[in-house]
């Protein structure tokens, strides 16, 4: 073999097209009088392009044997973990293998639930990551969507006073909870219990935001009301020495100064086993695949429970008989009955099916807004009182059509048969983009984040942990769970740091710039309006 000599080549194999590093043998033809051995020296970076006629640089025979067992020895330690390289170019966490489950390809630990024996007390992991690896004054160069400008305007108010100890007592009378964040742990102080599982889901879904972004939010301290209508008014605070209690819920009108919040549902309906929103998102795009606009059924569809408020039993009034036909199809939905059969009649995928869908508020705001607005079809939105977080994004005649309240059935009939005429204009599209781009899951972590972040910053003292109040973990809030409940919270857990920044916080609205953009909203809702009386007297 000392006699035989050869040069070691990295370059593309030509039997089968692909690229190797694997390096092929050739007979060197030349008489190499010095038996010098050729060897390509790469980068771990190199390694990963497209290796074609890489040139190779001879090297003497000792110095290759010792590259290359270098080379493999450093192999072995990325392979056992005693090194720590990250082929994308970016470092992996540090000392984060204890306790991980599973990796993904690009080697991401994982952190499961860690739920103790029944005959052991629950307790938090404590090996999950503080810090999510990224240096915090780093800024995503992703701006965050516009509806994230509201921000501003929910907490405009406190923008010159500040928030004080004393503000926050305040709205302890109507709260359900206290919820305090100091250094990256939360703690809760619970008054009372709220409808259903709100409260529940809420703090669940703040945990998973700590998850996402260990170490990022500043500490904080705030009161939470998870009933449906706002309740501090702004007529009560008036003058530069108002002084209104900050108070976090899901919904807000225009007489009201409630600080807008994602509801408990993003992570899962257990009463109505609707599945976490970035499932459910994922399960209505492809019932949106399964029949195009044009073969859905032309009529508008509305499924919910009519009892809850006075202009749902008013819709119920719209639906089609033999001496009326207002182009609707509307049905009563008996949670009971669909509890006892699997809920096998609600699947909101399967619910993608007509042309346009309805949307009216029930008691308040309702959850349903955001599955109806995903479906591509075009959304009948019926004018509403309350919004939430979100809403106040999206645009009349661009992301859905507005309804008249007083008028429904001629105000439906009238979409309908404007759609039905016109199906290259009809809308339906931009909202499912808009629910399934600008709100997908990220983004409503992101809400969330920037919400606190910017409320956190207007506290006038440090938050500290109240006498009597309770730590919360995933693993305490999911681990005792069973049924529907578990399985929602274990699967919309963030299993892991996020390894990219919060989007970008985009401005505050110029005063001239949000009259602007009301007028704009205002002008669409009157545009309707007009062409909606001209089609009705043309018919008589």
């Amino acid at each position: 073999m000392l006699g035989i000599k050869k040069k070691y080549y990295v370059k593309q194999e030509l039997d089968d097209d692909k690229p190797s590093i694997h390096g092929r043998i050739k007979r060197n033809n030349n008489n190499d009088q010095n038996h010098q051995t050729g060897f390509c020296l790469m980068s771990m970076l190199e390694l990963q392009k497209p290796i074609i006629d890489t040139p190779c640089w001879p090297v003497k025979k000792a110095a290759a044997s010792t590259i290359i067992a270098v080379f493999l020895i450093t192999v072995l330690m990325v392979s056992v973990g005693w090194l720590d390289i990250s082929f994308s170019g970016v470092s992996s966490y540090q000392n984060m293998g204890v306790g991980s489950k599973s990796t993904t390809a690009r080697h991401k630990p994982e952190f499961p639930l860690e739920c103790s024996t029944e005959n052991q007390t629950q307790t938090c992991r404590r090996d999950y990551p503080t810090t999510t690896g990224i240096p915090p004054m780093n800024t995503s160069k992703v701006e965050c969507p516009s509806f994230f400008r509201w921000i501003h305007e929910d907490l405009r108010h406190w923008k010159q006073t500040g928030i004080s100890r004393d503000m926050i007592e305040g709205a302890r009378k109507t709260a359900h909870f206290r919820l305090v964040i100091v250094k990256g742990k939360a703690y809760v102080e619970k008054y009372r219990n709220s409808i259903q599982t709100r409260d529940k889901f809420t703090l669940w879904g703040i945990l998973q935001l700590l998850r996402m972004y260990p170490g990022r939010l500043p500490d904080l301290e705030l009161m939470f009301d998870c009933d449906d209508r706002p309740v501090v008014r702004s007529r009560d605070f008036q003058g530069p020495n108002a002084r209104p209690p900050p108070l976090f819920r899901y919904c807000a009108d225009e007489w009201s100064l409630d600080i807008v919040f994602p509801d408990w549902s993003f992570w899962g309906l257990a009463e109505t086993n609707i599945r976490p929103w970035r499932n459910v998102l994922k399960e209505i795009k492809k019932g949106n695949e399964r029949r195009k606009w044009k073969e859905r059924v032309p009529y508008a569809y509305w499924r919910g429970n009519p009892s809850v408020a006075p202009t749902r039993k008013d819709l119920m009034k719209c639906n089609a008989t033999d001496k009326n036909n207002w182009n609707t199809l509307l049905y009563v939905q008996d949670w009971d009955r669909e509890s006892k059969q699997g809920f096998k009649q609600s699947n909101l995928e399967d619910q993608c099916t007509h042309r346009y869908k309805i949307y009216t508020e029930g008691w308040a705001w309702s959850v349903s807004e955001k599955y109806i607005l995903a479906c591509d079809s075009m959304t009948l939105y019926v004018r509403s009182r309350f919004y939430d977080f979100f809403i106040r994004g999206m645009q009349p005649l661009q992301h859905y059509w507005p309804i008249s309240e007083n008028t429904k059935c001629k105000s439906l009939k009238f979409a309908v048969e404007w759609g039905n005429i016109h199906p290259k204009k009809a809308i339906g599209e931009a909202a499912g983009k808009f629910l399934h781009e600008d709100l997908k899951m990220d983004n409503v972590y992101d809400y969330m984040f920037h919400l606190l972040n910017e409320y956190a910053q207007l506290l006038k003292f440090e938050p500290t942990v109240p006498p009597g109040s309770v730590e919360l973990c995933s693993e305490t809030m999911a681990c005792p769970r069973t049924g529907t409940w578990k399985k929602l919270m274990v699967e919309s857990l963030v299993m892991s740091p996020s390894d990219v920044t919060p989007c970008g916080m985009p401005p505050p609205y110029e005063p001239q710039e949000l009259r602007d953009f009301l007028e704009t909203k205002a002008n669409s809702t009157r545009q309707v309006e007009m062409w909606e009386s001209q089609y009705w007297l043309s018919q008589y």
